[in-house]
Order: C-alpha cells, then sequence, then structure tokens
C-alpha cells in the first residue's frame, strides 16, 4: 500500500448506518452495516460500504473501502465543469454547475458527497429513488462519466483555454 496516500488528511462523512437483525435458537443476534465517503476536499472522494457485528468495526472497514476504492473529479472554480444527468437502478440525479456563492445545494447524500470531493457550488435534485446507498452510487457513476477539460482539450486539438474562456 502506497505510504503517501495514507498520510493525507480526509473528511470521512457517515451516510447510512444500519441495524441488521439475524433470528438465530438462542433469539436475535445483531449486526452492523455502515456507508461512508471519504475525501480530501481537492477533487479525490471515495466511498466504502462495511459491515460487523459492532459499529466501529462496521465504520473502520467502509472506511478503509472507500480509500481504495478513491477516484479523481475534475474541479473548476469549485463547481463542476458541466451538468450530469445520471441514473443508477431506480435512482436519478441531477447536477449542475452554480456560480460563485451560492453554495451546495442538495438533499443530504448528495451533500455530503460535494462536501468530500471540495465542492462550494453545486445544483441537484434527486429523483426517483431515495435509497441512500443507490443515490451515492448514482452520483459516483456520474463523477466516473465526466468529462475532463485537459482530456477534451487534447482530443479536440484545441488549447484549454479556448474551450472553457
Amino acid at each position: 500500500m502506497d505510504q503517501g496516500k495514507d498520510n493525507k488528511e480526509y473528511v470521512e462523512k457517515l451516510i447510512r448506518l444500519n441495524r441488521v437483525a439475524k433470528v438465530v435458537k438462542g433469539g436475535r443476534r445483531f449486526s452492523f452495516s455502515a456507508m461512508v465517503v471519504v475525501g480530501d476536499k481537492n477533487g479525490n472522494v471515495g466511498y466504502g460500504f462495511g459491515k460487523a457485528n459492532d459499529v466501529s468495526e462496521a465504520i473502520r472497514k467502509s472506511v478503509e473501502k472507500a480509500k481504495r476504492n478513491m477516484i479523481t473529479v475534475p474541479v473548476r472554480n469549485g463547481t463542476l465543469p458541466h451538468e450530469l444527468n445520471t441514473t443508477y437502478k431506480s435512482s436519478r440525479v441531477l447536477l449542475k454547475p452554480a456560480a460563485p456563492g451560492t453554495g451546495i445545494i442538495a438533499g443530504g447524500h448528495v451533500r455530503a458527497v460535494m462536501e468530500a470531493v471540495g465542492i462550494r457550488d453545486v445544483l441537484s435534485k434527486s429523483i426517483g429513488s431515495g435509497n441512500s446507498v443507490n443515490v451515492v452510487k448514482t452520483v459516483f457513476r456520474g463523477f466516473v462519466e465526466m468529462m475532463d477539460g485537459k482530456k477534451m482539450s487534447i482530443g479536440r486539438g484545441k488549447a484549454l483555454k479556448d474551450l472553457w474562456g
């Protein structure tokens, strides 16, 4: 494992903590599942899902998985470079770039992801299923599909300044 990646300061946001009961011969056996979003507020973000018999162990597992599954999101002037409309299962999320000073106009799950990424201004709408796991996966699918300005400029044979002004 790369030591340089572990030394960074990460923001951890707990998205969902769920207690699950399994009925056994002696009664109920409880376990916990946790979903966490981890980001460095500088364009790198990841999510993880962990299960354990203890709350703190479930959160620790999910944080480890989130750090392993980090992606880089292109952030332009504290907002997104372009509009996104993505779906995952029956969850749909619309993300729009916003003018500076607008703030994060988003629901709880999307807001946590945006704060972890470091996006300060964005407009969003979550449509369809409100399942927290599916909403977060929808946002991450949109981040993966997002076009990076540097790659676009190279592909089009233009300068980055010509594309974005």
